[in-house]
């Protein structure tokens, strides 16, 4: 079977139970075993094996979770890249082991750097429950992390596949389409819309494939697939530079990074490479 999206999997243990146990959160800061996420430019910090980089505690802002029993924390972030595509060679390191986990703290810390006000009264808000939610000192409102909801998707005509490229791609490089999804609407439709306004095609047999959390800032990237009921494309160029139809062979090429294949894949941390693996492997 082809492997799991990048950045998936459990982690740490999220010890749910304990959130709401402030002192019990505290103790286990106090633990000799607890570590704190180290922080570089806004992103948690690799080894030289690609492993994250955990230090001894001085800022347990955030309970992360459990290691085997260890207490995992991170603190505060107070900055993000300028322009999350710098992050990206640092992903190319990043032991899969640990992705998970990348990818949880630098959500949550990104989100809490984000929200330190009430969208309700606008009054400051608390950090509480471990740092799984903020508490609004003005009105009490509750506040939790947000995910985006992103569909990804490839459309399939008569044995050949939908790609597109955006213009900071590479040269070359072809991916999966993708668009969040709406106020109201449910995956089925956000694909079929994200396909007819980007590509102009209609289609049928939306499936659900796999899905991925992306850190950048707080997605969850949801993998589809579907049925084009026609290949004749209507590109918007205002969302991409080029869509075109490939040939199982000329996927199969890419993905093999063969000498004069048909285009440059996306990186293996994307989950459009994951639905490529898949589509290959059925």
């Amino acid at each position: 079977m082809p492997p799991e999206p990048f950045f998936s999997g459990a982690g740490l243990d999220r010890a749910d139970v304990l959130r709401g146990q402030p002192e019990r959160i505290a103790e286990l800061a106090r633990d000799p075993a607890a570590r704190q996420l180290r922080w570089l430019d806004g992103l948690p910090a690799l080894d030289r094996e690609g492993r994250l980089e955990w230090g001894k505690i001085h800022d347990p802002a955030l309970f992360l979770g459990l290691d085997q029993g260890a207490p995992r924390f991170a603190s505060m972030v107070s900055h993000s890249p300028a322009d999350a595509r710098t992050a990206f060679p640092l992903l190319a390191l990043l032991d899969p082991t640990d992705a998970a986990t990348f990818a949880a703290a630098l959500s949550l810390a990104n989100w809490h750097r984000r929200h330190q006000f009430c969208a309700s009264c606008g009054k400051p808000t608390a950090i509480i429950r471990g740092g799984w939610s903020r508490r609004c000192d003005g009105c009490a409102a509750e506040h939790f992390p947000r995910v985006d909801p992103v569909v990804i998707m490839l459309a399939e005509h008569d044995g050949r596949l939908l790609l597109g490229r955006q213009p900071h791609y590479p040269p070359d490089r072809y991916s999966a389409l993708a668009g969040f999804v709406e106020a109201g609407e449910t995956i089925e439709a956000a694909v079929a819309r994200e396909l007819a306004e980007e590509a102009g095609i209609m289609v049928a047999d939306v499936q659900y494939v796999a899905s991925q959390p992306w850190p950048f800032p707080s997605s969850l990237m949801i993998g589809c697939s579907a049925r084009a009921l026609d290949d004749r494309l209507t590109i918007d160029t205002t969302e991409l530079d080029d869509a075109r139809w490939f040939t199982r062979e000329e996927v199969a090429a890419a993905l093999a990074r063969a000498a004069g294949a048909a285009f440059l894949p996306p990186p293996p941390y994307a989950i459009a490479r994951t639905l490529l693996d898949n589509w290959l492997a059925a």
